[in-house]
């Protein structure tokens, strides 16, 4: 036995000198390597959306290209102010906002055209026509309305004037200062039919509201528990409810709808304008908006290749053009005006 002592004891301590090792590698397994990480490019996006979103693509972006997203979300008036006075860190490369804002960065003189052949398919209503920005998705206002409430009216509503007719439909709209799509429906409607006729039609709306919520899932959910019969609400939630077996069904008005538009810019001064672009390209790929239906995000793309777009190709949706260009203090007086004549008026 003795002559075998000098093997175990050898055995013995490989096996103690492995395990160790073991152990200390472990604590650097998938750290990146410092110097690794000098060689990893970073873009910089500012982004007046709700993050959540954006915050999926970033991530699928990184896991599959290799090059950081840095977002920023801001307001709309910081996001402008920063890049207007570009001394700010860090120093964005794009932005991604509605496109109300992207215009008035256009304006500005902070963005940089951009054409590919990516960007070029889509249609001349969804981007900045010298090509400043370009539109990634829409997501339109549609009527929700409940299946068992459609089973006992006679004619379907399927126009604004339908759902106000004869006080019988209990409607719920989310309050236009809660949110940025439902603001963009009163903005969108005074463009196109005029001030004084909007807010009298919004005055025969109030007198059927049901709750004027803070969240634009709210009215959704309430048709869907049978406690509206018409939700004025965007298609996004709509179908994330629709898609969670609510028994709602969409509508889209015939006489068109308003829509929000989402784009993107890229920035004057950028320090990665060839990452950047190529962000830009992918971001209008079915790759992104698989990503984003995915984790239930149903947002309609403006590039007409994509098969989310197909879906709806069919819809006959008609939307309203929305040439609106009121200022951050004429959009005040309005909501001002309408809280005033509207939201707290006796019904």
């Amino acid at each position: 036995m003795r002559r075998y002592q000098p093997l175990l004891l050898i055995a013995f301590f490989l096996v103690v000198t492995i395990i160790t090792g073991s152990t200390y590698l472990s604590g650097y397994a998938g750290r990146p390597n410092p110097e690794n990480n000098k060689n990893i490019i970073s873009i910089n996006v500012y982004t007046t959306l709700p993050i959540e979103p954006i915050a999926i693509l970033a991530q699928e972006y990184e896991r599959t290209q290799n090059i950081r997203i840095n977002l920023v979300p801001l307001s709309e008036q910081d996001l402008l102010t920063r890049i207007i006075v570009k001394n700010t860190e860090p120093n964005a490369d794009i932005i991604i906002a509605n496109h109300t804002v992207l215009e008035k960065a256009k304006k500005s003189n902070t963005l940089l055209p951009y054409t590919s052949e990516q960007t070029d398919i889509i249609s001349e209503r969804f981007k900045d026509e010298n090509n400043f920005w370009t539109g990634l998705w829409y997501d339109p206002i549609v009527f929700a309305a409940n299946q068992d409430f459609l089973k006992n009216v006679p004619t379907v509503p399927n126009k604004w004037n339908d759902i106000i007719q004869d006080n019988k439909y209990r409607i719920c709209l989310t309050d236009f200062l809660a949110a940025e799509a439902s603001a963009n429906l009163l903005y969108t409607l005074i463009t196109v039919n005029g001030e004084a006729q909007t807010f009298t039609y919004l005055n025969k709306v109030h007198r059927q509201i049901v709750q004027y919520p803070k969240f634009l899932a709210t009215p959704v959910r309430m048709v869907g528990m049978g406690e509206a019969d018409i939700a004025i609400a965007t298609q996004s939630e709509t179908l994330r409810y629709i898609n969670n077996n609510f028994p709602i069904k969409i509508m889209y008005p015939e006489d068109g709808t308003a829509f929000l538009l989402t784009g993107v810019g890229l920035l004057v001064g950028t320090q990665q304008e060839a990452a950047s672009k190529q962000f830009i390209d992918w971001l209008l790929q079915d790759t992104a908006h698989n990503i984003l239906k995915q984790n239930n995000f149903y947002f309609i793309p403006t590039n007409p290749e994509t098969l989310n777009y197909k879906q709806y190709a069919t819809k006959n949706i008609k939307l309203w053009e929305s040439k609106e260009n009121f200022t951050t203090e004429q959009k005040n007086q309005l909501l001002d005006k309408w809280v005033k004549t509207v939201r707290f008026a006796s019904k």
